[in-house]
């Protein structure tokens, strides 16, 4: 293994023993599919615990979604949030796109559109990962474009019955795992996090002084 990737593993908590990242979500399949995309080396824990609904621009509810996070663990966390942003509507439903789903439905939030010629739109995962209580967040962005489609599909969870990526015939629930992930924004965004801290092992440590958005 490279060494740098394995200084990366050994820093969050990988095979030489140290402290656990604990991934925030009661989701076991989103758990599981963090652990697909990266594997089985990285120790990772998970835990569902009530973080505060905010307002505001994805990135920055993400940053203080990880911040109030490493606060309760008093831990390394990392948090996900996921957006599903309607260019008709000017990126909303964004971050909000849970709450629609769970109170319309996929088939209530696909006819949103049915009066706009745009029916384009993108997914967005933003990962923030915490050191600790007094660290400030690092995050990682990844985004996939595509329309907004009538429910089709059986697979993944969320809105993924709905969101048709582009150069594809078939919707996110419509893929096998491999494949869905390999398109996936969450993949995009953890290649990310793998990268970086594969490239800069050392930046982990100084995530107390400063934080740094990787968008390369």
């Amino acid at each position: 293994m490279d060494k740098h990737l394995q200084n990366y593993l050994d820093l969050l908590g990988g095979s030489k023993g140290g402290s656990k990242v604990t991934f925030i979500t009661g989701n076991i399949k989103k758990l599981e599919d963090l652990q697909y995309i990266l594997g089985d080396s990285i120790k990772l824990d998970n835990k569902k615990i009530d973080l505060p609904e905010l307002q505001g621009e994805p990135e920055e509810v993400t940053i203080e979604k990880a911040k109030e996070a490493a606060r309760q663990i008093n831990g390394p966390v990392l948090i996900e949030d996921v957006s599903l942003c309607f260019n008709a509507f000017k990126g909303l439903p964004g971050v909000y796109i849970k709450w629609f789903v769970e109170k319309l439905g996929n088939e209530s939030v696909s006819k949103l559109l049915d009066s706009f010629d745009d029916k384009s739109a993108y997914a967005q995962c933003i990962y923030a990962y915490c050191e600790g209580p007094s660290s400030t967040p690092i995050t990682f962005i990844g985004r996939v474009n595509g329309t907004i489609v009538r429910p089709r599909g059986s697979q993944g969870f969320g809105w993924d019955q709905i969101f048709q990526p582009d150069g594809y015939d078939k919707t996110n629930a419509e893929m096998d795992t491999e494949e869905r992930l390999s398109i996936n924004a969450r993949q995009i965004a953890l290649m990310k996090v793998k990268q970086f801290f594969t490239e800069n092992p050392s930046k982990l440590s100084r995530a107390k002084k400063s934080r740094r958005k990787y968008k390369k």
